[in-house]
């Protein structure tokens, strides 16, 4: 970790926005976290990427991407809105990025949709992380990918800054 959270670069970004580099850092992170990390290996080009209205937040430390996630509107892996591929970087996790990416993904979720409900499928080890943003379990226990899952539903708007 080269330096604070107040250093960080935010860019949200549709993937057809995105130059190579960047289209490469979002999938090298999610494949180090999401399929060698947890060992599983899985198809994470789920087609949802491309699909229209759909937005990735990505963190920078100078060069390097350090977290991301993926807004999917409406209807396009939930009834709701909904975020995912929710990562951050091993060397990053404790120092709060995982609630500052959380946080600025739900910020730009309730400003499309005010008002609206957001949906995430979250790992259920995270269920705890996930409630501190305001999420509730909303489904029973599922297996994706051989990992555990649930499903989280956050009715409440974050605080204004």
């Amino acid at each position: 970790m080269n330096t604070s959270l107040q250093t960080l670069r935010w860019q949200w970004l549709a993937l057809g926005e995105m130059g190579p580099e960047q289209v490469y850092a979002l999938l090298q992170l999610r494949a180090r976290v999401f399929v060698v990390e947890q060992n599983c290996p899985y198809l994470d080009a789920d087609g949802k990427d491309l699909k229209p209205g759909v937005e990735h937040l990505l963190a920078w430390d100078e060069q390097t991407l350090v977290a991301c996630l993926r807004l999917i509107p409406p209807g396009g892996s939930f009834a709701e809105r909904s975020l995912g591929r929710i990562v951050t970087a091993p060397e990053w996790r404790g120092s709060g990025l995982g609630h500052a990416l959380m946080q600025r993904g739900m910020a730009k979720c309730h400003a499309q949709w005010p008002g609206e409900p957001l949906r995430i499928g979250a790992q259920a080890h995270l269920e705890k992380f996930y409630a501190q943003h305001g999420f509730e379990v909303a489904s029973e226990p599922y297996l994706e990918d051989d990992i555990p899952h649930i499903e989280m539903l956050c009715r409440v708007s974050p605080p204004t800054s």
